[in-house]
């Protein structure tokens, strides 16, 4: 199955852009090749462009809150384990903790090192990094793989309270939903959303072997979806056959 994700707000469209970034990142720097740490380096500048937003950091700490506000609620529910609810509110305070401890926006830290920032300063240039133009960057890549790992891991350190907070978020938002199984006729489905609920993401998972590619949008009333197909001339069209598929409304 392939999995698609929509975002219904601006907030949570920033978190799985920096999930995306840090499961990516953490993919690249396990590799030995300079060239996978030079795009491991360059995933750490997106997240810090990503990361750049002045209220990222409170929107966080807001979120991790409330989750530890709704999950004392179930305190005294038979139904619910007190071992396990201490533990989720745990990792809740740990996250919170040390996100409020990160001082400035994400890796704001990061811009003190000139060396770091005259890489960064280049890598918007086709080619601008070059033995050339930055032979110091030319010589750490020709480092062993064990001493660039240990630099990589030393810069994304100051990423790791937002890359673990924000995963931990995301998961407690997937599983608050319930799956569905729907069928979009002639390759078209529209659902009215649940009044008195907010929703935050809808995730879809659909067959590869429909070969049909979805195109989501979605508000606080309703959501549509349509369902295309991508021909030999690299378009995308629309399909006209029906597609069976599950989604999950996450709040």
């Amino acid at each position: 199955m392939i999995l698609y994700e929509y975002p219904f707000n601006e907030r949570i469209r920033t978190y799985l852009r920096l999930e995306h970034l840090f499961l990516r990142l953490a993919e690249l720097m396990a590799r030995a090749a300079p060239v996978d740490h030079h795009y491991a380096l360059t995933t750490i500048f997106e997240v810090m462009d990503v990361g750049a937003r002045a209220d990222l950091k409170s929107d966080i700490l807001r979120d991790l809150e409330k989750q530890k506000q709704t999950l004392n609620g179930y305190r005294g529910n038979p139904a619910i384990s007190v071992a396990a609810l201490d533990q989720i509110i745990a990792q809740l305070d740990h996250c919170f903790v040390r996100v409020n401890a990160i001082s400035g926006k994400a890796g704001q830290v990061l811009t003190e090192n000139d060396w770091l920032m005259s890489i960064r300063s280049r890598v918007s240039i086709p080619g601008g990094t070059c033995e050339f133009d930055l032979p110091a960057y030319f010589a750490w890549q020709h480092r062993s793989v064990e001493s660039r790992q240990q630099d990589l891991q030393r810069w994304v350190s100051s990423l790791v309270p937002l890359a673990d907070s924000i995963h931990l978020l995301l998961k407690m938002l997937r599983d608050s939903g319930a799956p569905q199984k729907v069928v979009a006729v002639s390759g078209t489905f529209q659902q009215n959303l649940p009044q008195g609920r907010t929703f935050h993401l809808l995730r879809l998972a659909l067959d590869p072997a429909l070969e049909v590619i979805p195109e989501i949008s979605g508000n606080r009333l309703m959501v549509s979806i349509r369902f295309m197909q991508q021909q030999t001339d690299d378009r995308l069209h629309s399909s006209a056959q029906d597609a069976a598929f599950e989604m999950t409304l996450c709040s």
